[in-house]
């Protein structure tokens, strides 16, 4: 009955609706220069690091990265990327490690944080962290228009060091 139960459901709303009902189509959106962000995972602020890793390994999650005595693991699922933070900050961070590839290898060329931060900065995207100046790690912090935090957190050096 369930898969029953589950096809009425789901046809129920195509039932209902008529054409003069129907959204337009979106437009495409404008291309923009291509900026590489770098790997991205969700991180997450847990209140029980334990708990969480348990039943983010019930998911079929392991953990690859981290050390639960300093509060933090960083678990895979193909190339889906999560961070557990156990009393590090509040809410949950959206966040992007410029400088490195999908298994947290580092890159040889990337586009670096600061200048992500211009590129942001030149379309009037409000920064609420800057990055420090120079060449070494550093991370950027902003927020989209409804308050999720975004993290690029960029673990190693300017490319070309320069």
């Amino acid at each position: 009955m369930r898969p029953l139960l589950l096809a009425i459901t789901l046809a129920a709303p195509l039932a209902c609706s008529s054409k003069k009902d129907a959204a337009p189509p979106l437009e495409p959106s404008t291309p923009r220069a291509t900026t590489e962000l770098g790997n991205f995972s969700v991180s997450l602020s847990v209140q029980d690091l334990g708990a969480s890793r348990a039943f983010y390994e019930a998911l079929g999650f392991t953990v690859v990265h981290g050390d639960p005595a300093q509060g933090f693991l960083i678990l895979a699922h193909g190339s889906t990327k999560i961070g557990l933070f156990q009393g590090m900050f509040t809410g949950n961070i959206l966040t992007f490690n410029p400088g490195w590839g999908p298994g947290g290898e580092p890159l040889d060329a990337f586009t670096d944080v600061r200048e992500i931060q211009r590129r942001l900065q030149a379309q009037g995207i409000p920064i609420v962290t800057p990055a420090a100046e120079g060449s070494g790690p550093t991370h950027l912090l902003l927020a989209d228009p409804d308050g999720n935090v975004i993290l690029f957190d960029q673990h190693v050096p300017r490319p070309g060091g320069a």
